[in-house]
C-alpha cells in the first residue's frame, strides 16, 4: 500500500559529483555534489547560489566535473563538510561545515592539468569532464521565500577523460556499463550499483545516434597554459601528463 509521505529531500539516486573551479586567489577549489543530469554533451546542475563553486563558475565560466567510483568513497566523505566560502554562510553553519582552503589535500586528492579549461581535473576519478558554462537559470524564482537560493546551470562539455579499466573492450569511445561502479547518493547515504538485472532494448540502438554537434566543437581542442598549483604539466603525444 502507498502513503502520503513529505520526505525533506528527494534524493532517490544519483551520481555523486566533485566540482573542481577556479579561486580568485588562483587556488583550486573542490566541492561536491549530486544534483546532476546529462542530455548529449550539454548537463544541468543545481547547487546553492551562495556557495563558492557557484560564485566561480559564474565569475570564471568554466570547472570540471569529477566522477569517483566506488572506490573513491572515503575522500568525497572528507569533502562533505568543507567550504571555500569564508566566512562560512549561515546555512552551513548550522549543518557543521568548516573552512577548508586546500580542498584537494584535505580530500587526499591529486590535481591533474586540464586541456581546455583552468580548473584541475581529479585523478583518481575514473571520469573527467571539463566544462564551459552556457546558461545561469534560477529555480523557484517565482517563489518569493526561495527566489535567489538555489541556481542551476547549464554546462557544454568541451572534453572527457575516461580511465581504461572502465572502457569497452575494442571501443575507445564507449564506457563498459559493466566495469563503470560509479558512487551514487540516495537519501544522504553512498550506494554502488548492483550487477545488470534486464537486457535493455535501447541498447539495440547504436550510440552513435545520439551524438550530440557539440562533440565537433570539442576537437577544435584549444589547450590552456595552466596547471594545477600543484605540480607541473607536460603536452606530449596529445597527452597532457601532471608530474
Amino acid at each position: 500500500m502507498h502513503q502520503v509521505s513529505e520526505p525533506a529531500i528527494l534524493y532517490f539516486g544519483t551520481p555523486v559529483v566533485l566540482i573542481s573551479t577556479m579561486n580568485t586567489d588562483g587556488t583550486a577549489n573542490l566541492a561536491p555534489m549530486s544534483s546532476i543530469f546529462w542530455l548529449g554533451w550539454r548537463c544541468m546542475i543545481g547547487l546553492s547560489a551562495l556557495s563558492k563553486t557557484t560564485e566561480n563558475i559564474i565569475r570564471t565560466g568554466e570547472c570540471v566535473l569529477n566522477l569517483p567510483s566506488e572506490n573513491e568513497a572515503a575522500a568525497v566523505n572528507r569533502l562533505a563538510k568543507l567550504t571555500g566560502s569564508n566566512p562560512v554562510p549561515e546555512g552551513k553553519q548550522k549543518k557543521g561545515y568548516r573552512y577548508e582552503p586546500d580542498k584537494f589535500g584535505a580530500a587526499g586528492l591529486s590535481p591533474l592539468g586540464s586541456l581546455t579549461v583552468k580548473p584541475p581535473r581529479v585523478l583518481e576519478c575514473p571520469v573527467q569532464q571539463e566544462a564551459v558554462l552556457e546558461e545561469v537559470h534560477g529555480l523557484a524564482d517565482h517563489d518569493p521565500h526561495m527566489r535567489g537560493k538555489i541556481t542551476t546551470l547549464e554546462l557544454r562539455i568541451t572534453k572527457v577523460h575516461l580511465h581504461q579499466h572502465i572502457l569497452m573492450d575494442g571501443h575507445p569511445n564507449r564506457v563498459d556499463p559493466g566495469k563503470w561502479r560509479p558512487l551514487i547518493m540516495s537519501f544522504q547515504e553512498f550506494y554502488g550499483l548492483g550487477p545488470q538485472l534486464h537486457y535493455s532494448t535501447l541498447a539495440e540502438i547504436p550510440e552513435a545516434l545520439y551524438a550530440s554537434p557539440d562533440m565537433e566543437k570539442t576537437r577544435q581542442v584549444q589547450i590552456t597554459d595552466s596547471c594545477p598549483e600543484r605540480g607541473s604539466c607536460l603536452l606530449f603525444a596529445g597527452l597532457l601528463i601532471s608530474y
